[in-house]
């Protein structure tokens, strides 16, 4: 036991940069599906309710012009299940200006993993990127509170247990959720690499 102790203590400079390659690996495949239409759709609800991100989108705060729908967002009617091409979804999409801005989202993600990489064999990079990290998980996770898609809808049936609403997580809510380990994670790397820089500035001292 103490010798799997002392392996561990050892090796945490190790763990520090698998973990930046992890954060990497999320970066890179998720924002490189930024790419495909049917990630652009997908991010719809998120950016469309966002304060934040909203004024991305031209159609953002357009309402469906319907008595029973009164309070729906028009890009409700328009979601692309995914695997599924609907022409008439995607027209909607190009001049809602989602596919444009999935574009330079994709890119900037994919930029703050490549820092946290570099992070690696940069320090300097690797506080950017650690700290960048953390920036985009507190906007992502301030999806739970602008997001309606983050909980389970009112679909109606037995009152007796409604399992809806908040803390009833929906698949989207489930997966933004995990952006505090993001979160956390971009905090360590931060400190790892400005540990690093203070060890240098000693030395050089």
């Amino acid at each position: 036991m103490q010798t799997l102790l002392q392996i561990l203590a050892n090796t945490q400079s190790i763990f520090f940069n698998t973990l930046r390659v992890a954060i990497f690996i999320v970066m890179a495949w998720i924002g490189g599906l930024k790419a495909f239409p049917y990630e652009a759709d997908g991010i719809v609800p998120f950016v469309s309710n966002s304060p934040v991100m909203s004024f991305f989108y031209k159609k953002s705060n357009v309402y469906v012009n319907n008595e029973s729908q009164k309070n729906m967002k028009e890009y409700t009617l328009y979601k692309n299940p995914e695997g599924k091409v609907v022409q008439q979804n995607i027209d909607w999409h190009k001049q809602n200006g989602t596919y444009a801005f999935s574009y330079i989202l994709g890119t900037v993600i994919l930029s703050i993993g490549l820092l946290v990489l570099l992070g690696i064999w940069f320090p300097k990079i690797g506080l950017w990127g650690g700290l960048l990290t953390f920036c985009m998980s507190l906007v992502t996770l301030s999806f739970l509170i602008t997001t309606p898609e983050v909980y389970v809808p009112n679909l109606g049936g037995d009152f007796s247990t409604p399992h809806f609403g908040f803390p009833y997580l929906s698949g989207a809510g489930r997966l933004v959720l995990k952006d505090v380990i993001m979160l956390a994670g971009g905090l360590l790397i931060a400190s790892d690499s400005a540990t690093k820089l203070v060890r240098v500035k000693k030395d050089i001292l």
